[in-house]
């Protein structure tokens, strides 16, 4: 497993030539990190990647569908599942297809424009999931802690604001990041240290002091990815307070067959997340920090949609009924 600046030294091409510009407006394009310098391990991330690919596409593809088609999952817990696979899909269309397209035809570059919207796609897809969680955490408390007051609470017009929102929110924390990171002077070099642009290893291209705007915008984000983690924590709390209250197994059964996959993909999004950005750094090799980055990158959108059908009846009914529909049709 080689570096990107492993490999320019090695390799004759024009992707191997690193520029060394003086200031941001002189890069036209960035080089991604490579997983490999040999062209059969480049296939086999090809294929690796493009089965983690599929497997979130028809996985929140399958479940998009399920709860857009069924009448009984018109629910708020569904219309944010719903919402939840949409920016699945998002994020892992963001920066998959560039990798493996980099691996397919033997290049690492990716144009400064493409650097910038994966950034910005990125950073949105991610921040608006995170504010997306927390308002699951919210929908399963008010329907276990206070379920008389569920239909007022979380009416469809309430989901659509709450959704929105998180939409929102997303795409404000992402202009300003995308903004204040192609603001900075990068002047190190142009080899990202990552198989996909992302502003931890674009603000070490920096050499000016203005990179501490970015350092404080990040700051602040994970000010609020904490604030978002304590609520979803105390949302459980209180969750599992008012369920080993409830005298039958049925019962049981039922409110953790509903928070159970909410709090496993919430556990998996910022478990990897955290682990992947505050974990101190290493003088190991570049391997741990790609693992890390597709654990918390391409395996949640992945698996996600398998989280939520494993325990949950009614979208296995839901998804039952879709998959013979099509099948019958196509007799």
């Amino acid at each position: 497993m080689l570096r990107v600046s492993d490999i320019q030294e090695n390799s004759p091409g024009p992707d191997s030539q690193r520029q060394q510009p003086s200031n941001s407006s002189s890069i036209t394009q960035f080089l991604l990190l490579a997983f490999a310098d040999t062209r059969e391990l480049q296939l086999l991330h090809f294929w690796l990647f493009l089965g983690i690919y599929l497997a979130a596409l028809l996985g929140n593809g399958l479940i998009i569908t399920a709860i857009a088609c069924d009448h009984r999952l018109h629910t708020p817990m569904y219309f944010f599942l719903l919402n939840l696979s949409v920016l699945d899909l998002g994020s892992i269309s963001t920066t998959v297809p560039k990798s493996m397209a980099n691996s397919l035809w033997n290049t690492r570059a990716i144009s400064y424009s493409g650097c910038a919207a994966q950034v910005f796609l990125f950073v949105f897809l991610m921040s608006a999931e995170l504010y997306l969680l927390t308002i699951m955490a919210y929908d399963r408390y008010v329907a276990i802690c206070q379920p008389l007051h569920y239909g007022t609470l979380l009416g469809s017009r309430a989901c659509v604001h709450m959704a929105a929102a998180a939409w929102g929110s997303g795409f404000l924390n992402s202009i300003l990041h995308t903004a204040n990171t192609f603001s900075l002077s990068l002047c190190k070099g142009n080899a990202v240290d990552q198989f996909f642009c992302e502003i931890p290893p674009l603000l070490k291209l920096s050499c000016s002091h203005t990179y501490l705007r970015e350092v404080g915008l990040l700051v602040v984000s994970f000010s609020l990815g904490f604030g978002c983690f304590v609520f979803i924590v105390l949302s459980y709390v209180q969750i599992f307070r008012v369920v080993l209250r409830i005298p039958s197994e049925q019962g049981w059964h039922k409110a953790f067959s509903t928070c159970t996959p909410h709090l496993a993909v919430v556990s998996l999004f910022l478990g990897t997340g955290i682990f992947a950005y505050l974990k101190p750094p290493s003088n190991s090799s570049t391997s741990l920090d790609l693992v890390v980055t597709v654990l918390y990158a391409l395996v949640p959108p992945a698996v996600n949609p398998l989280i939520y059908s494993m325990r949950n009846k009614e979208l296995k009914d839901a998804l039952k009924n879709l998959i013979l529909v099509v099948v019958f049709r196509q007799q």
